[in-house]
């Protein structure tokens, strides 16, 4: 297995701030170590894009905004708005919960029409769909990672970050599907840098978890 250096994990990181009750200090506290370690970005909710952006102002770290979070099963329309406002309030990347429903009811119309809503409300932003792997089966995977291909995002994102820990044989398989250039983010618990290590090597762009301190000091400088 290949080693990265702390600063070259911290550029595939991006910190989630993803509970309801996540303070204005919570924010800025996350805001602050990601600014310290350099991560890749923060992902917030919506509410919380305008001051995350604003913490992060003449940085390299992005803000992540999260759509339709954690369930998925708000209206397209709604999600589309919610793309919207938070590009209006600053936000640099967007991270939308796929419709797992409409995906089991074989609706792939309704779906891939929701992507490329939101995808063109972002504006030329990267989009990145949130696949919740643990509700979904490998055919529906699949599925959705064709849908994604033909959308105009960016990327796939393996799991909401609130579920179980990311596994490398989902990272694998998402990754055959959608091949080299499309992004597959992993989010969920990680336990050690070799974890992490691990993810990357089966395909992961990006690790999305928190918190991150313990995870990066394992590794060296």
């Amino acid at each position: 297995m290949k080693t990265l250096s702390r600063a070259d994990l911290a550029h595939r990181i991006d910190h989630l701030i993803l509970p309801p009750e996540a303070t204005r200090l919570a924010i800025q506290q996350f805001c602050s170590e990601a600014r310290t370690r350099n991560l890749h970005g923060v992902c917030v909710n919506g509410s919380r894009v305008e001051l995350a952006c604003s913490l992060l102002e003449d940085t390299s770290v992005k803000v992540l905004a999260l759509i339709g979070f954690p369930l998925g099963a708000s209206d397209a329309d709604a999600k589309r708005y919610e793309a919207e406002v938070a590009i209006d309030h600053g936000a640099q990347e967007i991270q939308v919960v796929l419709n797992i429903g409409r995906l089991k009811d074989g609706d792939w119309c309704y779906v891939l029409r929701e992507l490329r809503d939101v995808a063109e409300a972002a504006d030329e932003r990267p989009v990145n769909v949130i696949l919740e792997t643990s509700l979904s089966t490998v055919e529906e995977q699949l599925i959705a990672c064709e849908l994604a291909l033909d959308s105009g995002v960016r990327g796939v994102c393996i799991g909401t970050g609130l579920r179980t820990a990311i596994g490398i044989e989902e990272v694998n398989r998402l990754r055959a599907a959608v091949g080299p250039k499309f992004e597959v983010n992993a989010w969920g618990p990680i336990k050690d840098a070799q974890a992490a290590l691990g993810l990357i090597e089966a395909g992961a762009t990006r690790l999305g978890t928190s918190p991150c301190e313990a995870l990066l000091l394992s590794l060296p400088e």
